[in-house]
């Protein structure tokens, strides 16, 4: 188990956080015990919440190039048949992921390929199950086209009313490879994917999955 990048400056502010309130108790109440302890309890608690939000676990990768990955841990809360208005314009297959605040925030590439789309959008913090925070909330949107087939898939990162920070690694023109890292959501969200209608889906409403080992579908 690693502790990701993305955690680095948050565990720092943790630990000054928590070493001013122990100061200020020790200052303010050197003789209400109570109060020393609940700063120390505090502090334990806050920097368990941090060590177990950005945990990096290793995992061994689902890499199958007919099947298109999950990119996001979580429950899988919307299947439907939709409009991509984005990229594509045309109908596609939606399935989305989402992450509460115990799953692992880590997301990765569902095929390999080419990225042909990378764009951020910013966007509001409404609640992520909502079906309008795919079009109105801070989002990502990347489009990685695969190598043999020729067929794209969209991913959205979509922040929720927790997640404040989307990081996006990608770059039109990288190669992706499946599974291989491309972002990071703070604070649990969503994300969605838009598939070909073709596509053969392997999961139904109310799965959990894990990023990088479940099959969503396969082409």
């Amino acid at each position: 188990m690693k502790f990701h990048k993305e955690g680095y400056p948050t565990l720092l502010v943790t630990i000054l956080f928590s070493a001013i309130m122990i100061s200020i108790a020790k200052l303010v109440f050197p003789d209400f015990a109570i109060a020393l302890w609940f700063a120390y309890a505090l502090s334990g608690f806050l920097l368990i919440v941090v060590l177990q939000f950005f945990r990096h676990p290793s995992r061994v990768h689902t890499i199958n190039d007919h099947a298109i990955v999950a990119p996001a841990d979580g429950e899988v809360v919307v299947i439907e048949e939709t409009e991509e208005g984005e990229y594509f314009k045309d109908k596609r297959i939606q399935v989305s992921i989402f992450m509460s605040p115990i799953n692992v925030h880590v997301n990765r590439y569902p095929i390999a390929g080419e990225v042909t789309y990378a764009k951020y959008h910013p966007g509001k913090f409404l609640v992520a199950s909502l079906p309008k925070a795919s079009t109105e909330n801070e989002r990502t949107s990347v489009v990685v086209k695969h190598p043999s087939n020729g067929q794209s898939v969209l991913f959205r990162q979509v922040a929720g009313a927790l997640a404040r920070r989307i990081v996006m690694y990608s770059k039109e023109g990288d190669k992706a490879t499946q599974c291989g890292e491309m972002g990071f959501i703070k604070f649990g969200s969503r994300v969605d994917l838009y598939l070909p209608l073709d596509a053969k889906l392997k999961v139904k409403m109310g799965d959990v999955v894990k990023g990088s080992q479940s099959v969503i579908a396969e082409f």
